[in-house]
């Protein structure tokens, strides 16, 4: 097992570093739009199939989310100059390969209480563990949707806690910050609000490479903003169905698909209704948004 996971860790990194230099060299000297991004797809496909190569849950789920959703994004707003791109001509290669493999934070860093990080990893390594043993002991006997709930658990942990550890990491060699996983997402009063706390990695992923793109190219229209919306959700769907894909190697379902089509439209309507009750001054108490928000949400997990 240890093996296998520190040849996965080698042709990991071996892969991501070849792999971002020749954007750095080869793809930057290209002008912007079409035919950078055509001189990224090999790159792109590479770490899309990337995760099938690993031979555990872990690395699987840290190469997806890492490398086949992270980076991938970030490629496509370097190959059209989007926003908030990984490159700047200013840039060293070693600068370039972090930013676009990490979720780095923009703002300045200040550092973490090493206590309070210790036992938060410890906790969340126990209940990844759990996690893992009901998966694999007992995935047959479990009904399938408490099986994506799990596997969602899984991608969510993953994400804490190999952030927080490249956090401590590259503070004490950087002095850089990741961006934090979530924002208390059980405190949110709306849709809009928890997806906003939720996974703030793929929050800002999406936002940036899908949402604002598709609300540009649509701005002469009020509905502009819908559309960004329901078409990130459709986009995030797709990739968790690639995601819970690639994790059991099992055919898709599709389920993943709609839960987060299903989520877009709710989020779409709840602006609309949010824009009529008197321009949005008109609030529920935040324990009842609360209760609703949270409720929908574990509702239609289990759909």
């Amino acid at each position: 097992m240890g093996s296998s996971i520190a040849n996965n860790l080698i042709i990991y990194i071996s892969s991501i570093t070849a792999s971002l230099s020749y954007c750095y060299f080869i793809s930057s000297k290209l002008p912007k739009g079409l035919y950078r991004f055509i001189s990224l797809i090999p790159i792109i496909y590479l770490f899309t199939i990337l995760p099938l190569h690993c031979t555990s849950i872990f690395t699987t789920a840290i190469t997806f989310s890492f490398t086949t959703w992270l980076t991938n994004f970030k490629l496509i707003r370097f190959a059209f100059d989007l926003d908030h791109s990984p490159f700047h001509p200013s840039h060293s290669l070693l600068k370039f390969i972090t930013i676009a493999s990490l979720p780095i934070k923009s703002k300045t860093a200040r550092p973490t209480d090493p206590n309070r990080f210790r036992f938060k990893l410890v906790f969340q390594l126990l209940i990844f563990s759990i996690l893992v043993k009901l998966v694999s002991t007992y995935k047959h006997h479990i009904h399938r949707n408490i099986i994506m709930v799990v596997y969602c658990g899984l991608l969510f942990l993953i994400i804490d806690i190999v952030a927080d550890v490249s956090n401590s990491l590259l503070f004490l060699l950087t002095g850089l910050e990741l961006e934090p996983s979530s924002d208390q997402p059980y405190l949110a009063t709306s849709l809009q609000d928890f997806w906003g706390r939720w996974n703030l990695m793929v929050t800002n992923t999406l936002r940036h490479t899908v949402y604002k793109p598709v609300r540009s190219v649509f701005s002469n229209y009020k509905w502009a903003p819908l559309a960004g919306v329901i078409v990130a959700f459709v986009v995030s769907g797709l990739m968790h169905e690639l995601f819970v894909y690639e994790l059991s190697r099992e055919e898709p379902t599709w389920e993943m698909t709609w839960f987060f089509v299903i989520h877009g439209v709710c989020v779409a309507v709840e602006m609309v209704v949010k824009r009529c009750l008197v321009g949005g001054r008109w609030r529920l108490p935040e324990f009842v948004a609360r209760l609703l928000t949270v409720g929908f949400v574990a509702a239609t997990d289990y759909e």
